[in-house]
C-alpha cells in the first residue's frame, strides 16, 4: 500500500470515526466541562483520541508486516541497521504495539482518572519496551547513556504532546507539521518509517475539521499521549538510522527542531510553575498559547502562530539534516538565540495573582528572570558572547566558500577568543550594559554602533599585533562589524518591540477616540501601553491638521476631525480624550458638542508636577 492511499485510509477513517465518537461521547456522558484551570469556556465532547487511534491502528495493521511472535524471542539489537528491512518492518509491529498500550493508559485516564504517578509509570514501561527491542536515539557511544536517553526522550515527548493539548486544534496541528517534516525526512531513508508518518497526517487532519477553533470534540490523553509516543518513535527511528553529513550533533539537532514547539512549552511552563511553587502536573492557564492571548492574538491566530513556528523549525531540521557540519551552525545559532529570547519575552507575563507565588521573592512577574536579565546582565554578556562568535564564524562563512572555509578554518579557531575578549571589552567599556532592554531609545542605538565600531577596531588592532595579519582577509572584519551590528541591535530592539506588541495587545479598558495626533497624543499613548490603570484603550485617533490624514502614530490610524462623530458610532467608543498639551477651546467645544450629542464622556490630557509640602522635621533630616 503506498503512502498516499495508507494516508487516505487514515484520514477516512478518522473523519468517520469522529463525529459518531462525538454523538457516543454525549449520550455517555463523556464530556469536558468548564473549569478554573483550564481553557476552554463551554462543555465540549471528550474522547476524540479514539477515532485518531482508529485512524493510526487500522493503516499501521494493514502496512505492516506483523512479527508477533518474535516480540517474545529474545532480542540483541544494539541499533538500527540501515542495510536489514527485516528490523524496519519489526519496528512497525512494536510501534502499533506502542500506540496500543499507550492509547489504554490514556483511555483509562481519561475515563478513571488515575493519578500523574500512575500514568507516568505505565509511560516509563511502554517506553522500556521500545529500548529492550533495540531501538536507540543513538546519541552516544555509549549504549547504557543511550539507552537511558531514550527512555526521557519517549516519556518527554509524550508527556510534552499532553501539556500541549491546551487549546483548540492546537496539538493535532503541532503535530501534523512535525509528523509531515519526519515524513519528509524519512522518505530518504526507508519508505515503510516515511509511509507511517504520513498515516499520522491523515488521521489528524481529519481530526482538527472537528478540533479547529471552535472544537466540537477533544482528543483527551487517549489521543496526545498516542501522538506524543507515535512522533517520539519515528524521531528515534530517524535519529537511529540517519547519517547526516554534519555528524552525531546534526542528528540530535533535527529531531529537537522538529520538536521545537512542544519541547519548548514544556520547559517553560515547567521551569515557571516550579519557580512560582506550583506541581508541574497539575493544569493551568500558562501555556505558551495562553501567553500569546494574553499580548492580543486571538485563539486561533495563537495555535496558527505556533504551527508556523513549527514548520520553520521544521524547515531548519531539513536544511540541517541535509548541510555538513561547517553550515548547519549557520540554521542552528540564530533557532536557538530566537526560542532564547521568546522564552524571556514570554515568561516575563504575569499570568498569576500575587499570592500564588511561593517560591519568588517579588510581586513582579518570574522576579528571578528579571533579577538575571535586567540587573546582573549575565543573560545578555552570555548571549553576546555566543552571538560574536556566531556572527565571527558567519562572517568567514560568507567570504570564503567550499573548500576555502575549511582551508580558512584553523585562522577562524585561533583567533576566535581574541575576537570575543576584544568585543566584549568594548561593549563593557562603551556602556552596552548599562541599559534597560526595554527602553531602546536613540542614544542607546549609537552607543551600540560605537561599541560596535570600537570592537571591530581593537580585533584587527589585536590581530594584527598577535598575528601580523598573515592569513586574515580584511573583508572578514567588515562584514563580521555588520553582522554583530545587526545582532546588537536587533537583540535589544527586539525586546522593545515586544514589550510595545505584547502591551498594545493587552489593553483593556474603556474604548477612547483620542483628539489631537501632536506630542500629547503620543504621550498618552506612550503612558496607555505603560500603564493598565488609566482603564482606556485608543481606538481611533483625530487631528485638524489634513497633513496628519491617514498617518499614523504609535501604530494608530490618525483621521481627520470631522469624522469623530463617525468614528464613534463605528468603532463603539464611550468617549474623547482630548490630548493638546496646550489649551485648545475651538476643539474643547468641538468635542464637547459631540459628547453631548452621542452620550459620551470628554477627558483632558493633563500633564504637570504636583509640588509637595514638607514638614518641617522632614526638612530638618534633609
Amino acid at each position: 500500500m503506498t503512502s498516499l492511499y495508507a494516508t487516505l485510509l487514515s484520514f477516512g477513517i478518522c473523519l468517520v470515526a469522529t463525529p459518531l465518537v462525538k454523538a457516543f461521547a454525549h449520550r455517555a456522558g463523556w464530556i469536558d466541562k468548564p473549569k478554573a484551570d483550564r481553557w476552554h469556556k463551554k462543555p465540549t465532547a471528550l474522547m476524540g483520541g479514539i477515532a485518531i487511534f482508529a485512524g493510526v491502528a487500522v493503516s499501521l495493521f494493514l502496512t505492516t508486516d506483523l512479527t508477533l511472535a518474535a516480540l517474545f524471542a529474545p532480542l540483541h539489537l544494539s541499533s538500527f541497521a540501515p542495510s536489514s528491512p527485516q528490523l524496519v518492518h519489526f519496528s512497525g509491529t512494536v510501534l502499533l504495539l506502542g500506540i496500543c498500550l499507550v492509547f489504554m493508559l490514556g483511555l483509562a485516564d481519561d475515563i478513571l482518572g488515575i493519578k500523574p504517578q500512575t500514568k507516568l509509570l505505565g509511560q516509563i514501561l511502554v517506553a522500556s519496551i521500545v529500548t529492550y527491542y533495540g531501538f536507540r536515539l543513538n546519541w552516544t557511544s555509549s549504549l547504557t547513556l543511550d539507552t537511558m536517553l531514550t527512555l526521557v526522550w519517549i516519556v518527554g515527548i509524550t508527556n510534552a504532546l499532553n501539556l500541549l493539548d491546551n487549546m483548540d486544534g492546537l496539538c493535532a496541528g503541532v503535530a501534523f507539521v512535525a509528523a509531515f517534516v519526519l515524513g519528509i525526512l524519512l522518505a530518504g531513508i526507508d519508505p515503510h518509517l516515511a509511509l507511517w508518518a504520513f498515516v499520522l497526517c491523515g488521521a489528524l487532519g481529519a481530526f482538527l475539521i472537528y478540533n479547529f477553533n471552535p472544537a466540537s470534540i477533544f482528543m483527551g490523553d487517549s489521543g496526545s499521549l498516542v501522538i506524543g509516543f507515535y512522533l517520539s518513535f519515528l524521531a528515534i527511528a530517524y535519529s537511529g538510522l540517519a547519517e547526516p553529513p554534519a555528524g552525531d550533533f546534526a542528528r540530535m539537532a533535527v529531531v529537537v527542531l522538529v520538536m521545537m514547539v512542544p519541547i519548548f512549552d514544556t520547559t517553560l511552563v515547567t521551569t515557571i510553575r516550579l519557580l512560582s511553587g506550583r506541581r508541574a502536573s497539575v493544569g493551568g492557564k500558562d501555556h505558551t498559547s495562553h501567553r500569546l492571548v494574553l499580548i492580543g492574538l486571538s485563539e486561533k491566530r495563537a495555535m496558527l502562530f505556533l504551527c508556523g513556528v513549527g514548520a520553520i523549525s521544521g524547515l531548519s531540521a531539513w536544511f540541517v539534516s541535509s548541510s555538513d557540519s561547517f553550515t548547519s551552525p549557520a540554521v542552528i545559532v540564530p533557532v536557538a538565540v530566537s526560542v532564547l529570547l521568546f522564552g524571556i519575552y514570554l515568561a516575563q507575563l504575569r499570568v498569576y495573582p500575587e499570592k500564588e507565588f511561593g517560591v519568588l521573592r517579588d510581586k513582579t512577574f518570574t522576579p528571578v528572570l528579571m533579577e538575571l536579565t535586567h540587573k546582573r546582565q549575565l543573560l545578555l554578556v552570555s548571549l553576546d558572547f555566543l552571538l560574536i562568535a556566531f556572527s565571527y564564524y558567519l562572517s568567514y562563512r560568507l567570504r570564503f566558500s567550499g573548500g576555502q572555509f575549511a582551508l580558512h578554518f584553523g585562522v577562524f579557531l585561533q583567533s576566535l577568543p581574541a575576537i570575543i575578549a576584544c568585543k566584549l571589552a568594548a561593549y563593557f567599556l562603551m556602556g552596552v550594559y548599562r541599559g534597560i532592554w526595554s527602553f531602546l531609545s536613540f542614544n542607546d542605538i549609537w552607543v551600540y554602533i560605537k561599541a560596535s565600531v570600537l570592537g571591530s577596531l581593537l580585533c584587527v588592532a589585536v590581530v594584527t599585533y598577535l598575528y601580523r595579519f598573515e592569513d586574515f582577509s580584511k573583508g572578514i572584519f567588515f562584514i563580521d562589524w555588520m553582522i554583530a551590528t545587526a545582532f546588537l541591535l536587533g537583540t535589544r530592539g527586539s525586546f522593545r518591540l515586544f514589550r510595545d506588541v505584547m502591551g498594545r495587545g493587552g489593553i483593556a479598558g474603556e474604548k477612547v477616540i483620542l483628539y489631537g495626533a501632536g506630542r500629547g497624543g503620543e504621550i498618552l499613548l506612550r503612558e496607555v501601553l505603560n500603564n493598565r490603570s488609566l482603564g482606556i484603550k485608543p481606538v481611533a485617533m483625530v487631528d485638524d491638521d489634513p497633513l496628519k490624514a491617514g498617518k499614523k502614530l504609535q501604530g494608530l490610524l490618525v483621521s481627520p476631525a470631522d469624522q469623530m462623530q463617525a468614528l464613534a458610532e463605528k468603532t463603539g467608543a464611550v468617549g474623547i480624550v482630548l490630548t493638546f498639551r496646550e489649551p485648545n477651546p475651538g476643539a474643547m467645544e468641538k468635542a464637547r458638542k459631540i459628547c453631548l450629542a452621542q452620550g459620551l464622556f470628554l477627558r483632558q490630557l493633563c500633564v504637570k508636577l504636583d509640588e509637595v509640602e514638607l514638614s518641617r522635621r522632614a526638612e530638618a533630616k534633609g
